[in-house]
Protein backbone atom coordinates (compact mmCIF):
# COMPACT_ATOMS: atom_id res chain seq x y z
CA UNK A 1 0.00 0.00 0.00
CA UNK A 2 1.43 3.57 -1.14
CA UNK A 3 0.04 6.91 -0.90
CA UNK A 4 0.81 10.23 -2.18
CA UNK A 5 0.35 13.68 -1.53
CA UNK A 6 -2.07 15.18 -4.31
CA UNK A 7 -0.24 18.68 -5.64
CA UNK A 8 -0.85 20.76 -8.34
CA UNK A 9 1.37 19.49 -10.73
CA UNK A 10 0.26 15.62 -10.74
CA UNK A 11 -3.34 16.75 -9.80
CA UNK A 12 -3.06 17.48 -13.83
CA UNK A 13 -2.11 13.88 -15.10
CA UNK A 14 -5.58 12.81 -13.02
CA UNK A 15 -8.30 12.68 -15.50
CA UNK A 16 -11.30 15.25 -14.84
CA UNK A 17 -13.46 12.85 -14.92
CA UNK A 18 -12.13 10.89 -12.23
CA UNK A 19 -11.32 13.93 -10.05
CA UNK A 20 -14.77 15.12 -10.43
CA UNK A 21 -16.15 11.81 -9.12
CA UNK A 22 -13.71 11.45 -5.86
CA UNK A 23 -13.76 15.05 -5.67
CA UNK A 24 -10.08 15.45 -5.22
CA UNK A 25 -8.42 18.58 -4.46
CA UNK A 26 -4.90 19.74 -4.01
CA UNK A 27 -3.37 18.26 -0.51
CA UNK A 28 -5.62 15.19 -0.34
CA UNK A 29 -3.95 12.08 0.13
CA UNK A 30 -4.37 8.64 -2.79
CA UNK A 31 -4.11 5.61 -1.44
CA UNK A 32 -2.70 2.54 -4.10
CA UNK A 33 -3.24 -0.71 -3.45
CA UNK A 34 -2.72 -3.87 -5.91
CA UNK A 35 -5.63 -6.37 -5.77
CA UNK A 36 -5.93 -9.48 -7.90
CA UNK A 37 -3.93 -7.64 -10.43
CA UNK A 38 -5.54 -4.44 -10.54
CA UNK A 39 -5.17 -0.89 -8.98
CA UNK A 40 -7.48 0.22 -6.41
CA UNK A 41 -6.98 3.80 -5.70
CA UNK A 42 -8.83 5.30 -2.48
CA UNK A 43 -9.01 8.95 -1.64
CA UNK A 44 -8.13 9.84 1.61
CA UNK A 45 -8.97 12.78 3.74
CA UNK A 46 -6.89 13.74 6.67
CA UNK A 47 -7.93 14.67 10.50
CA UNK A 48 -6.37 16.64 13.36
CA UNK A 49 -4.17 14.48 15.63
CA UNK A 50 -6.26 14.72 18.30
CA UNK A 51 -9.09 13.58 16.56
CA UNK A 52 -7.79 10.11 15.60
CA UNK A 53 -9.10 8.40 18.38
CA UNK A 54 -12.63 9.09 16.90
CA UNK A 55 -12.01 7.68 13.42
CA UNK A 56 -10.14 4.26 14.39
CA UNK A 57 -11.88 1.26 13.28
CA UNK A 58 -12.85 0.13 16.96
CA UNK A 59 -15.04 3.21 17.63
CA UNK A 60 -16.26 3.30 14.48
CA UNK A 61 -17.87 -0.05 14.97
CA UNK A 62 -19.32 1.04 18.37
CA UNK A 63 -20.52 3.82 16.70
CA UNK A 64 -22.47 1.82 13.88
CA UNK A 65 -23.88 -0.10 16.96
CA UNK A 66 -25.14 2.90 18.85
CA UNK A 67 -26.54 4.11 15.47
CA UNK A 68 -28.43 0.86 15.21
CA UNK A 69 -29.71 0.83 18.72
CA UNK A 70 -31.22 4.49 18.42
CA UNK A 71 -32.87 3.16 14.94
CA UNK A 72 -34.73 0.28 16.64
CA UNK A 73 -35.55 1.51 19.55
CA UNK A 74 -32.93 0.46 21.93
CA UNK A 75 -32.36 3.32 23.95
CA UNK A 76 -33.36 5.15 26.81
CA UNK A 77 -34.45 8.61 28.10
CA UNK A 78 -34.22 10.14 31.35
CA UNK A 79 -35.52 13.52 33.11
CA UNK A 80 -33.07 12.83 36.05
CA UNK A 81 -29.97 11.56 37.26
CA UNK A 82 -31.72 9.60 39.87
CA UNK A 83 -33.93 8.29 37.38
CA UNK A 84 -31.43 6.84 35.34
CA UNK A 85 -29.82 5.59 38.58
CA UNK A 86 -33.08 4.06 39.99
CA UNK A 87 -33.37 2.03 36.14
CA UNK A 88 -29.44 0.77 36.74
CA UNK A 89 -30.10 -0.26 40.73
CA UNK A 90 -27.56 1.93 42.11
Amino acid sequence: MERILVGKRNLDYIPKSIKKALNIQPGDVLEFKVENDKIIITPMKTVPAEQTWFWNRVWQEGEKEAEEDIKLGRVKQFHSMKDLLEDLDV
